[in-house]
C-alpha cells in the first residue's frame, strides 16, 4: 500500500483550516497544502502533487463539487483519492458523492484529534 504524505485541503473557513492544519500537520504528521477556494486548489495541484485531496463541499464561487469536477476534468485526480468534508451528510447526497467517484465523506463539525485517524483509516480502505 502506498504511503499518505501529503494532503491538499480545500476549505474557505480560515478557522477550520487552522485547525485541521494544526491536526493534520502536528497530530497526523501529514504534509498539508492549504487552499482556501476551489481555483487556489485548481492552480497548485498540480505543483504539490497530493497523496489525497480533503475537499469543503459549501465554499463561495466555486463549491466543492464544481472543484471536483474540474479537477477530475484536469486529470488531477487520476489515482488521488477525494474526500468530501461537509455538514450535509444525508444518505441521498452520500449516494451522490460516491457515485462522483469520491471515496468517502467526513461529516463537519469535526474532532480535530481524531480526524486524521479517520483520513488514514479511510485511505487504508482505499488502497484495499
Amino acid at each position: 500500500m502506498p504511503e499518505l504524505n501529503r494532503i491538499l485541503y480545500v476549505e474557505d473557513d480560515d478557522d477550520i483550516r487552522q485547525v485541521s492544519q494544526l491536526a493534520l500537520e502536528d497530530v497526523g504528521g501529514y504534509e498539508v497544502m492549504l487552499c482556501e477556494s476551489g481555483q487556489q486548489a485548481l492552480d497548485s495541484v498540480a505543483s504539490f502533487n497530493p497523496d489525497l485531496i480533503l475537499l469543503d463541499v459549501m465554499m463561495p464561487d466555486m463549491d466543492g463539487i464544481e472543484t471536483f469536477h474540474k479537477l477530475q476534468d484536469q486529470g488531477a485526480l487520476d489515482g488521488v483519492p477525494v474526500i468530501l468534508m461537509t455538514a450535509k451528510v444525508h444518505p441521498e447526497e452520500m449516494a451522490r458523492y460516491r457515485e462522483m467517484g469520491v471515496v468517502d465523506v467526513i461529516p463537519k463539525p469535526f474532532d480535530p484529534m481524531t480526524v486524521s485517524e479517520e483520513v488514514a483509516r479511510i485511505w487504508e480502505r482505499c488502497h484495499d
